[in-house]
């Protein structure tokens, strides 16, 4: 069977307002269009400025089946290759994060400036043309903090991303930060799964005390679903605009990112049990404002975000299977504030630490529910599940136009 249409099928075949059918979530070749489709094609999330804030600091990470070294070169620009020596492929990087004069490979010690040029390689004999074999670059943009990359050969303009979302981030001088705390889980789940859980706060209440201390659960909260005729969230707009904080609700033609500011409940400061700022030191010199709320930015297929006045929260969601994704958190406090002195990091991780736990068990149920052979895709909730919908629609939009266009697949054996 032809595996484009039989997806395209199940795809212009969903009923408005339900979820997908069963292989969205767990087929193996579904996951392989997916990636190839998606994760290989999009701009990703992948990191911090602040993560490699000198020349030689660089993090590495694995997208698929691709290992990729993010780097600070000597001008200071922050750049991505693909993490494979050019001599027989070895992982030149294999440390999670660090700091190098060169990037050398371990296995053949061929050498790498780290602009990515190949500087040096030993006995490869007088015909060798060292310029040919420098590290294949990825795509890569920063914004507002924000590390982007993306593996296709020919990206995506990334302008209208960096339109909507640098006046947001700029205020928070993001790229002053440090990452205070960072925490990886692996959820046994489809990545959708994590983000459609992502995407309604319908199950908060029942599973997420720590966060409901704070963060409303109303469906206006993330913009979709009426936020624009929400009196409470129009007059904190309005507050936060005028002291020079954008916070209207913006979202991208086509759905895949967007940004807003909400308040956050009984005027807390911070997501911490309390209320109470989790920081002393505020986020950034620039913003002296109280009760800003948290400032909402979502890019699909990798990351949602949280900043606030003392901090700010990243998550990145990356797929490591069909049933199984790991989603990276990290939190970011001014560049000055001193561990132990103007925070704590108990207090400062506590709900977001309670909260992925919680949604890592919600995922993994979900996920267990859904290989039922008795599973069939349910209605979702007018009132509440708007932003699941809205991602459904993303999906289903992107995958519709990539795979119309591309030659067809036929399934592994």
């Amino acid at each position: 069977m032809d595996l484009t249409n039989e997806l395209l099928r199940n795809l212009r075949n969903r009923k408005p307002g339900y979820g997908l059918e069963q292989a969205f979530y767990s087929d193996p070749d579904y996951f392989r269009l997916d990636m190839e489709n998606i994760f290989y094609r999009d701009w990703l999330f992948i990191g911090h400025d602040c993560e490699v804030a000198k020349p030689g600091n660089f993090f590495t990470v694995q997208v698929g089946d691709y290992p990729i070294v993010i780097v600070r070169d000597r001008q200071k620009q922050i750049r991505a290759f693909h993490n494979s020596c050019r001599h027989r492929g070895s992982r030149v990087c294999s440390a999670e994060k660090g700091t190098a004069a060169k990037l050398v490979c371990p296995y053949h010690q061929w050498t790498y400036e780290l602009d990515g040029r190949l500087l040096f390689a030993r006995q490869m004999g007088d015909d060798f043309d060292a310029s040919q074999h420098s590290l294949k670059p990825v795509h890569c943009e920063s914004v507002g903090g924000y590390v982007f990359i993306c593996i296709a050969a020919v990206a995506p303009d990334f302008g209208p991303t960096r339109a909507l979302l640098e006046p947001y981030l700029a205020p928070h001088r993001l790229s002053e930060t440090k990452v205070a705390f960072q925490s990886s889980i692996v959820e046994k789940g489809n990545w959708k799964l994590v983000w459609e859980n992502n995407r309604e706060c319908y199950h908060c209440v029942a599973n997420h005390p720590e966060l409901c201390k704070t963060f409303p659960e109303a469906p206006s909260a993330t913009g979709i679903q009426g936020s624009r005729e929400d009196p409470e969230m129009v007059a904190h707009w309005e507050k936060c605009e005028a002291v020079g904080l954008p916070s209207v609700f913006r979202i991208a033609e086509d759905g895949q990112y967007r940004a807003t500011r909400v308040p956050l409940l009984s005027e807390a400061e911070s997501y911490t049990i309390s209320g109470k700022r989790a920081v002393a030191r505020q986020l950034s010199d620039d913003v002296n404002a109280k009760q800003i709320g948290s400032l909402l930015l979502y890019h699909y297929p990798s990351s949602w975000n949280h900043v606030l006045g003392d901090h700010a929260i990243s998550f990145r969601v990356l797929p490591l299977g069909p049933n199984e994704t790991q989603v990276t958190t990290k939190w970011l406090v001014h560049k000055d504030a001193v561990e132990g002195v103007d925070y704590n990091i108990e207090e400062l991780t506590h709900v977001w630490l309670e909260t992925n736990n919680q949604d890592r068990r919600i995922v993994e149920e979900n996920a267990f529910g859904i290989r039922s052979p008795a599973y069939e895709p349910g209605p979702y909730s007018v009132e509440h599940e708007g932003g699941v919908l809205q991602f459904l629609e993303w999906y289903s939009n992107s995958m519709e136009t990539r795979l119309s266009g591309d030659k067809k697949l036929s399934r592994v054996a």
